[in-house]
């Protein structure tokens, strides 16, 4: 089973272009995505499944699972950047410490996305209420971070109050689309929700596979830079979301029988922010070095979760069902 899961997503199209982006780098390739088509492309997927998440949600009955849904994944949000900044700081500066610890605890939304095509590929259903659950996992872990900084850190003037890190947090463009799709997919009229199916689904894996073209041509830049930083930040990336999304793939068995649901938690708690955590670290904490956070969570922990975080995550799963 364990290996079926693995073979399937080692061949999905969407990864082989991942792996091409990072070929054409190697190679000396002149092969690239223009920004406004990446940047097209990157709120598409994200208008995509948010309003797909919204239309599903609409459909659904508001009960109780869907409250202990969210609580959970923002508990999540919240204790990953707790334990892992405590790591961290053994190794690596306060700042540096808690803006990593924040992109762990935060979530990568093209990681959804990817999850998203995973399950499609295994036939497997999720429920519309994660999609919210994700959009609010992410400046949780934001805050927490930025609360560290703070108190293991010598008090600044110029230090940013905390309610603008957090207004920053969903005003983020990544996090106000999925939010803004979130809702408009919960309360859009069905028939002309209907009529933008097309666009909204049938080209969804097309674009994904452009983007994670994108995602290798960036990976790939940024990759040999990254390996020279030291082992010690090599070895987070991968065993931090191997721990986190493992740990969660069984606990998540006590808040959800549906095997789709435990994946998406584990997914999340595996993933780590470059988009949201990046912007918003660039205002809290300036002296925070985004040139090691960056390749940590998009050359080493995104490619470590689309190739064998999720077979690895889905076996767990299988296992304690």
């Amino acid at each position: 089973m364990y290996l079926d899961l693995l073979l399937d997503n080692l061949t999905s199209p969407a990864l082989l272009f991942f792996i091409l982006g990072i070929l054409a780098v190697k190679l000396k390739s002149d092969l690239e995505i223009p920004n406004s088509s990446s940047k097209f492309i990157s709120l598409y997927l994200l208008f995509s499944i948010g309003f797909n998440g919204g239309r599903e949600l609409a459909h659904s009955t508001f009960s109780v699972d869907i409250i202990y849904a969210v609580l959970f994944g923002v508990l999540t949000a919240v204790v990953i950047p707790l334990y892992t900044f405590f790591i961290l700081k053994r190794k690596l500066s306060i700042e540096n410490s808690g803006a990593i610890a924040a992109a762990y605890g935060s979530i990568s939304a093209v990681t959804f996305v990817t999850a998203v095509s995973f399950l499609e590929m295994q036939n497997i259903h999720f429920s519309g209420h994660m999609v919210a659950v994700m959009a609010l996992m992410e400046a949780p872990a934001i805050v927490v971070g930025v609360i560290l900084i703070r108190l293991n850190e010598k008090k600044r003037k110029d230090s940013p109050k905390l309610r603008s890190i957090v207004s920053h947090s969903f005003t983020n463009g990544s996090v106000l689309m999925i939010l803004g799709s979130l809702i408009i997919g919960v309360f859009a009229n069905e028939k002309q929700a209907q009529g933008i199916e097309p666009f909204t689904n049938e080209i969804f894996k097309g674009f994904l596979a452009l983007f994670l073209l994108d995602m290798g041509i960036t990976s790939g830049r940024k990759l040999g830079d990254f390996f020279k930083s030291g082992k010690f930040t090599t070895a987070f990336a991968i065993l931090i979301p191997l721990l986190n999304g493992s740990l969660v793939a069984w606990v998540s068995g006590f808040i959800t029988p549906d095997t789709g649901d435990r994946l998406m938690f584990s997914i999340l708690a595996a993933s780590a922010s470059y988009i949201a955590v990046p912007a918003a670290m660039k205002i809290a904490v300036p002296k925070a070095n985004p040139g090691l956070f960056l390749p940590m969570a998009l050359a080493i922990t995104f490619p470590f979760n689309i190739t064998l975080g999720m077979p690895i995550y889905m076996a767990i799963i299988m296992s304690f069902t």
